[in-house]
Parts: structure tokens; C-alpha cells; sequence
């Protein structure tokens, strides 16, 4: 088994155990854990809006585009290529 398919394997019994984890919370502790879960998840949504809002408002505006000059004769970079 090499790194990539251990790390795999880890990630896989951390995720089992987790839901397991949580399912026993949620039967222990049901309105608490529901209030937890709710609040994170609406945090995360928040802090990735907050996060978007930042970076609109601190990004400077891309320069304009300047048009290209007309050339009196059409483009050889094909024939040149050839």
C-alpha cells in the first residue's frame, strides 16, 4: 500500500468514526448538537460571503482594455510559421 492509499484509508476511518460520533451525540445531547450544527452551519455560509464581500472590495478594478492599432496590411504570422 503506498502513501496516497494509507492517507485514504485514514481519511476513511476518521470519516466513519465521525458520523458515528456525531449520531451518538445527536441521540445523547439532540437539541444541543442541532443548535451546534445549525450555528456552524450558517456561520460558514456567512464568513464565505463575508470573505467574497472582501475580496470585491479590496481588489482594484482590472485597467481597461486599449484597442489594438489598425495595420494598413493584414497579418503574415501564418505565412511566417509555414
Amino acid at each position: 500500500m503506498n502513501k496516497d492509499q494509507s492517507i485514504g484509508v485514514i481519511i476513511l476511518v476518521a470519516g466513519v468514526a465521525g458520523i458515528l460520533l456525531y449520531a451518538w451525540l445527536i441521540y445523547t445531547f439532540p437539541l444541543i448538537v442541532l443548535q451546534i450544527t445549525a450555528f456552524l452551519a450558517v456561520a460558514a455560509v456567512l464568513v464565505i460571503l463575508a470573505w467574497i464581500g472582501w475580496t470585491m472590495a479590496t481588489t482594484p478594478p482590472p485597467s481597461p482594455l486599449e484597442p489594438e492599432p489598425a495595420s494598413p496590411e493584414p497579418s503574415t504570422t501564418a505565412e511566417k510559421q509555414a
